[in-house]
């Protein structure tokens, strides 16, 4: 199974990036997808996740400002970054799990990685 971010890059304070994790080689309409977060020098964090039924939760820190959608025709799911901070730079990754559900802790419980993008914003 492979995992692969896209869309990241640039963008000002208060405005808004979509990124995009294709997934293929598995059955991607019976995974959970977890969308995770690492900036320079702090640990991997959870941003938010979607289950396999499609219910979905997110971090505080983004709660109201991020929504995360699945596309099962595709193999894709999208994380939309709205009112976006400064504190918000960091490698964003998605991940897997096999089981329908995603880890909001033990993070590294996930089944499969994809390898990150990065997302700056500047003030």
């Amino acid at each position: 199974v492979q995992l692969q971010a896209s869309g990241g890059g640039w963008a000002q304070a208060g405005g808004s990036l979509r990124v995009s994790c294709a997934v293929s080689g598995g059955t991607f309409s019976n995974y959970g997808m977890g969308w995770l977060r690492q900036a320079v020098g702090k640990e991997r964090e959870f941003v938010g996740g979607i289950s396999r039924s499609g219910g979905t939760s997110y971090a505080d820190s983004v709660k109201g400002r991020f929504s995360i959608s699945r596309d099962n025709a595709k193999n894709t799911v999208y994380l939309r970054m709205t009112s976006l901070k400064p504190e918000d730079t960091a490698v964003y990754y998605c991940a897997a799990e096999r089981g329908g559900h995603y880890y909001t802790r033990n993070l590294a419980n996930h089944d499969y990685w994809g390898q990150g993008t990065l997302v700056t914003v500047s003030s």
